[in-house]
Parts: C-alpha cells; sequence; structure tokens
C-alpha cells in the first residue's frame, strides 16, 4: 500500500484510472470497511488501483476545535488498518479550511478527476463533502454524467437493529460498554502507549505490579476495571486494567494502570497495547489495603474466566 499525503507524492500508475472511496473513516468499522472492499472489488474488476481519500486533521478538528469529538483511530493505527484491508493507495489530504471551502464540484474536477483520473467513485448512504455539505449523492451522480466517471452508494451496515457508525462506537466505548464494540469493529477497542513509572504502589504495597502507560490514544473507556488482552513486544497475555483516579489513594490525575497476569519482567519503556474485552466494575474507595487486596485478587479471578471463554478471543 502506498500512503501519499499530496497529490505530488503519488508514484502509483493512475494512468487507466483507479475507484475511489472517500471519507474519514475514524475506527475503520465495519461500515467503512464494506466501503474500502467494494472499493477493492471494482477496482479488480477493471483492473485499476483502489485508491482510499481520507483527511488529516478529521475535519472536525479543524471546524469545531475544542468540540470535535476524541478520535476512535489515529492516523498511525489507521493507515495500519487500511494497509491490512489491502488498498493500493491511500491519499491523507491535509484538511485546512480553505480545502473546506472548496465547492465540492472544484474538488471532485480539480482532485478525484484531474489527478487521480477515478473512473469509479464508492460512497456511503449518507456521503456529503464540500461548502456547505453540498457533495451530496446527487450532485455526486450528476458530475459522474458530466466527467466521465460512475458511482455506486452502498447501503449502512445494521448491527442490533442500530447503523454501525463511528458515533455509536464512541459512544460505546465512552459508556465502558467494550464488549458490543467488537461486533462492530471485528476487532477489540484497543488503546496504545508506553510504559512508565508510576507510583509503584501496586508491587510494593499490593502484591500486583501495574505497568502505567502514557496513552497516545485519544478515547479512553468510562473509568472502570476491565479484562483485557497485553500486547508486548509480540507476545499477548490475560491482564485487568483500571481506568481512573485510584480513589483509595486520593489520586488527582486519571491514570491507566495493567496488571498482567502470569509475568514479570522489567517493561519501562516498552510500547504496550490494550484489547479492551469487558468492563467488570466501578472504581470505588475501599477502607484499608486489605480490602482492596481482597477486590483486586476477585478482579484477577473474574479476568481469567472472561478471557477464557472463546468468544473473548484476540
Amino acid at each position: 500500500m502506498q500512503i501519499a499525503r499530496s497529490i505530488q507524492e503519488i508514484s502509483l500508475d493512475l494512468s487507466q484510472g483507479c475507484c475511489v472511496t472517500i471519507g474519514n473513516f475514524d475506527g475503520v468499522h465495519n461500515g467503512h470497511r464494506k466501503l474500502i472492499n467494494r472499493a477493492k472489488e471494482k477496482a479488480a474488476s477493471m483492473g485499476v488501483p483502489s485508491v482510499v481519500v481520507t483527511f488529516c486533521p478529521h475535519p472536525l478538528k479543524v471546524l469545531a476545535g475544542s468540540h470535535a469529538p476524541a478520535l476512535i483511530t489515529d492516523y498511525e493505527k489507521k493507515l495500519d488498518l487500511l494497509e491490512k484491508i489491502g488498498v493500493d493507495l491511500v491519499l491523507l489530504l491535509e484538511f485546512t479550511r480553505e480545502l473546506a471551502a472548496l465547492e465540492p464540484e472544484e474538488f471532485v474536477k480539480s482532485i478525484l478527476v484531474d489527478e487521480l483520473k477515478m473512473k469509479e467513485l464508492v460512497v456511503g448512504y449518507d456521503y456529503a463533502f464540500g461548502k456547505g455539505r453540498k457533495g451530496n449523492f446527487e450532485l455526486l451522480s450528476a458530475l459522474g454524467e458530466k466527467y466521465g466517471y460512475g458511482i455506486e452508494r452502498l447501503d449502512p451496515v445494521m448491527i442490533g437493529d442500530a447503523i454501525v457508525s463511528s458515533t455509536r462506537i464512541r459512544d460505546l466505548i465512552k459508556a465502558g460498554k467494550v464488549w458490543d464494540v467488537r461486533p462492530l469493529m471485528d476487532r477489540f477497542y484497543i488503546i496504545r502507549g508506553t510504559v512508565i513509572h508510576g507510583m509503584d504502589r501496586g508491587g510494593k504495597l499490593l502484591g500486583f505490579p501495574t505497568a502505567n502507560m502514557r496513552v497516545r490514544d485519544e478515547l479512553h473507556p468510562k473509568p472502570g476495571v476491565y479484562a483485557t488482552w497485553a500486547e508486548l513486544d509480540g507476545e499477548v497475555y490475560q491482564a485487568v486494567t483500571n481506568i481512573g483516579y485510584n480513589p483509595t489513594f486520593g489520586n488527582d490525575e486519571i491514570s491507566v494502570e495493567t496488571f498482567i497476569l502470569d509475568f514479570d519482567a522489567d517493561i519501562y519503556g516498552w510500547e504496550l497495547r490494550l484489547n479492551f474485552v469487558a468492563r467488570m466494575r466501578d472504581e470505588k474507595k475501599f477502607s484499608g489495603l486489605d480490602e482492596l487486596i481482597e477486590q483486586i485478587t476477585n478482579d484477577v479471578t473474574l479476568a481469567r474466566q472472561l478471557l477464557d471463554a472463546p468468544e473473548a478471543r484476540l
């Protein structure tokens, strides 16, 4: 897969045209995958490359500023997921207010038609872009007749009587309903970060040494205790992860701490990936260390049971 951050960076031969799908693809969920796979199918049948056009930063980061939603996937993770799907080219365009102000026809002609030589376009059921979101399916169809490309609009993917969408996934994660996210994404929700030094209470005081993370991802599950899969250096381990403020110790800042089961190694500075499988309980303040240790022991027992279930496997 080639990644280009401008038209000038494209080295792929597009002289015979291409099949394009376009969108933000935050989360690369099952609805997005349906679009991208359809673009791949059409590209293969035509003998031309498949192209995903997306934007960085997310348009709402520019247009809504601090009111923009947290991203489900950062750009590194999104590009990794797109590569696994197997598209030929990802054009990652810089999103600016100037780009937002373009009339839809200008964007279609100057970028999709003149530069990418687009022959087919695949869009989602509700796709619209450009100034005033005037670039809807009806306009794109009319422009297709004018500039000689075909267009196909796909129906939404439905799971549980509701549309699979980035908003739905984001809401589930923020509510701690991580188990419900997997069928929408075909994977568990993942956060990534570097293992850093914490307060060192887990091992010394409690007997449960924890890996503290400096998290890169914007979107965190609701504070609480979770059964997770921890990925370290290509190996996968069962784990218990606490997201929150450690009320027993009166912390003020949110933290992500993971007790990796059946594991004992110095991993400071390592990259850690956490796959969130199920939320086990809320955070709570305990009367003392004995009560906290008893609860953590129970958490470990429950996490093993949950993660041993066939449907919880990675």
